[in-house]
């Protein structure tokens, strides 16, 4: 049995969970999310908690069972919470602007980048150098701030690029003046 699958999904207060057939639908005070359960999997809705249970044993199911656990978490923390993810713009010159769904981008070449926002993500600016990527997706919010950064991904020698906020550079030292 799953270590993560077997835990029990709390529901905060404001937030509706519905099983239709095999789609599971959470709706809170952020919107509303939903996710298709496959394979033998089913769901035991109580007053403030979901039970995720494997009713198979097959390594396919077995798979889904930690899983759906996971993705159901994610939609209930989504809609209740959201998340977020910071990025960080360094280089001498680098900026970033935001132009209504379009963030422009300066990161040293020789056209500015332009980056288009989709509906389910929200890009906020602090300054020129600090993007703030926020929505109730935790996939959408991921994958947004990962096209981002691989726009400039950071170089080792000065650590000039994109990098997220609480990530480790391992920094390289450079030539050594050895004649």
């Amino acid at each position: 049995m799953s270590r993560v699958g077997k835990l029990p999904i709390e529901i905060p207060k404001g937030v509706k969970v519905n099983l239709n057939n095999s789609v599971v639908e959470v709706e809170g005070p952020k919107g509303k999310l939903t996710q298709e359960i496959k394979g033998d999997i089913s769901l035991n809705i109580e007053d403030s908690q979901v039970v995720v249970e494997c009713n198979s044993q097959t390594k396919q199911n077995r798979s889904y069972h930690g899983l759906y656990r996971k993705l159901l978490q994610n939609m209930v923390t989504g809609v209740s919470n959201g998340f977020s993810k910071t990025l960080l713009i360094n280089g001498v010159g680098y900026r970033a602007e935001l132009k209504g769904k379009v963030l422009a981008l300066n990161l040293g070449y020789s056209n500015m980048i332009e980056f288009v926002i989709n509906d389910d993500v929200s890009v906020n600016l602090e300054g020129n150098n600090k993007v703030i990527i926020s929505g109730i997706d935790k996939q959408k919010v991921g994958q947004a701030a990962a096209e981002i950064r691989s726009l400039r991904p950071p170089e080792p020698y000065k650590g000039k690029g994109i990098v997220y906020e609480n990530e480790n550079l391992r920094r390289k030292i450079g030539k050594s003046g050895v004649k």
